[in-house]
């Protein structure tokens, strides 16, 4: 198990904040078939290939992080230590099942995480893994972040570790449930009601190493 870091809350203009790993040339092999589409099952609420830079994400930049689209993904580097940043699309849902394409472009190992409900920069639910293994649930509310349900992050198997290893995520915001899946598999359900609606988003960070640099793909957005 791994003690999760303290989430170091940036309240800035733009309400977002950069998770990443820095640029390597490799490519890793996402789908390039366009924006996933829904044959049948939940309702598309919200899609997004990240091939347009207009499509209502943060495009933003400072010493700490950045984010913004690149090469028709969406990317999140970090350049402090122990530092979370995110970003949002700007919707408003309640119910809602999120998933996208995530991985490590370079930089040492940090989270790659889901938002939901995400009412304004001190309040929003976090479900993560990071690159080496570990996953967990987090609320942040009035600026203070508690892992759910464990004390600690805890190790799966099932996430696949190093740079340009794809994970799919996968998280169920429904009710005051709360779920987390990679590749298809379960990794963590607990239960908060502490916030019932808000924004998607997407996020990362570091630890004790800074230069994290993440990207993101095919993200989806459905009705459960």
């Amino acid at each position: 198990m791994k003690f999760p870091f303290r989430l170091l809350i940036v309240l800035a203009v733009l309400s977002l904040a950069a998770l990443a790993c820095s640029l390597t040339d490799q490519t890793p092999s996402v789908p390039s078939s366009g924006a996933p589409q829904a044959t049948s099952g939940p309702t598309v609420l919200f899609q997004d290939d990240f091939s347009r830079n207009s499509s209502g994400w943060d495009r933003y930049s400072d010493d700490s992080a950045s984010t913004d689209y690149f090469e028709d993904t969406y990317r999140i580097k970090v350049d402090d230590s122990n530092w979370y940043a995110w970003a949002n699309p700007g919707k408003t849902f309640t119910d809602v099942r999120v998933e996208v394409d995530a991985w490590k472009a370079s930089g040492p190992d940090g989270d790659a995480a889901i938002i939901c409900r995400y009412k304004d920069e001190q309040n929003f639910y976090l479900l993560n893994i990071t690159t080496d293994g570990y996953y967990g649930i987090s609320k942040i509310v009035a600026g203070e972040d508690t892992l759910i349900g464990s004390d600690m992050l805890e190790f799966s198997s099932l996430i696949k570790t190093g740079a340009g290893e794809v994970n799919h995520l996968r998280a169920d915001c429904i009710g005051n449930r709360l779920s987390l899946y990679v590749n298809g598999d379960i990794l963590a359900e607990v239960t908060d009601s502490d916030l019932a609606s808000g924004d998607v988003g997407l996020a990362s960070g570091t630890y004790d190493d800074p230069g994290t640099e993440m990207r993101f793909d095919n993200f989806v957005v459905y009705r459960p």
